[in-house]
């Protein structure tokens, strides 16, 4: 395989993976964790290494290394592994996902930006989505008529504080995420709940349905239900861990165990909440938004700015979703009529909060 985004969690759950099954990594694509990314090195002998900055080749413990975005989607391109696993981070992502199926590959795709702000310009056909929800969601399917789909939310890092006390929390305290340890960018999206709008709007393009909605599950076990015209509702329950989207992601099936079965007696109970606008602002779009997806891209770079200047500590955390308001009621006539549409509304819409 070719992996984006080695270092983070999605990848480095992908190498647990790979050592499990025996899997050939080919390629390794990782940021600025030069330390993390030279036991991958030893442990996986890539045959290439692409990284984030020039000035970090020296450090890197590898003969074919190089640096950039053309460099990723060169990587892609040259390899001849089949599969590239996109765990990289935010817009970013984007490019590494059209050279995939340009060059035929299949895509084990946890780059939820992909899909958020272009899902209409992208073929499905060779892409398999690495997320608990759309996974679950996969897993639940069966040939009966359904009426709604719902994905669960953990809540974030202020699902139980003070509303009034929200505007003024520090940058560590929106960091510490009640039920597991991410990145920076996808747990502070999980506290202003935009990460959910997020996986809304994939769900739309992935299963072609306008019925979706969310709901809070505080223990993060429940990740997704449907609804059927029957009146019945399946739920898809098990322990959170990526490594069983992402087994199936790229192996297509498993028949092995992949994590500890959910003990439900040891449970005892489940709390379920409504997701409320007071708490998460950015609810209030999600009609909005699910019914004009192209709204997508606006929504994905305006809180890409307004994250970057919460945690440059430019912005109160409130500020992030009322930056991305303001950007939706801007730009909500946008339309983009082909992928190059995207890469200029992304555009404008940054010069615009950055302003």
């Amino acid at each position: 395989m070719i992996l984006l985004g080695s270092t983070g969690s999605i990848g480095v759950n992908t190498l647990n993976i790979a050592r499990k099954f025996n899997l050939n990594v080919e390629v390794l694509v990782a940021g600025r964790n030069i330390e993390l990314l030279n036991q991958q090195i030893k442990e996986f002998n890539p045959k290439k290494v692409v990284i984030d900055r020039e000035e970090d080749i020296k450090l890197v413990c590898h003969n074919n290394i190089s640096f950039g975005e053309e460099a990723i989607l060169n990587a892609i391109q040259e390899s001849s592994s089949n599969t590239v696993v996109n765990a990289l981070v935010g817009f970013l992502g984007l490019k590494p996902t059209l050279k995939a199926i340009e060059c035929g590959k299949k895509i084990a795709l946890a780059n939820k930006e992909s899909l958020v702000v272009a899902g209409k310009f992208i073929d499905q056909k060779n892409l398999r989505p690495i997320d608990s929800e759309h996974f679950g969601l996969w897993y639940l399917l069966q040939d009966k008529k359904i009426d709604s789909m719902l994905i669960t939310a953990s809540g974030g890092s202020f699902r139980d504080y003070p509303l009034e006390k929200l505007q003024n929390v520090s940058i560590k305290e929106a960091l510490n995420h009640p039920n597991w340890s991410m990145g920076n960018k996808i747990t502070i999206d999980s506290a202003t709940m935009t990460n959910k709008m997020f996986e809304l709007l994939e769900a739309a393009w992935l299963f072609d349905t306008k019925k979706l909605d969310a709901i809070i599950e505080t223990k993060s076990l429940i990740h997704a239900l449907i609804n059927f015209k029957d009146g019945s509702t399946t739920a898809h329950i098990a322990n959170a861990s990526m490594q069983l989207p992402i087994a199936y992601a790229i192996l297509g099936h498993c028949d092995e165990q992949i994590l500890k079965p959910v003990d439900l007696v040891e449970i005892t109970n489940l709390e379920f909440r409504k997701i409320e606008s007071s708490r998460y602002p950015i609810w209030n779009i999600k009609d909005e938004v699910l019914n004009n997806p192209d709204l997508g891209v606006v929504l994905n770079a305006a809180n890409e700015v307004a994250v970057s200047k919460f945690l440059s500590s430019q912005i109160g955390f409130m500020d992030i979703s009322k930056m991305t308001l303001n950007a939706i009621n801007k730009f909500h006539n946008l339309k983009a009529n082909n992928i190059e549409d995207i890469f200029e509304i992304d555009k404008q819409v940054r010069n615009y909060c950055e302003s």
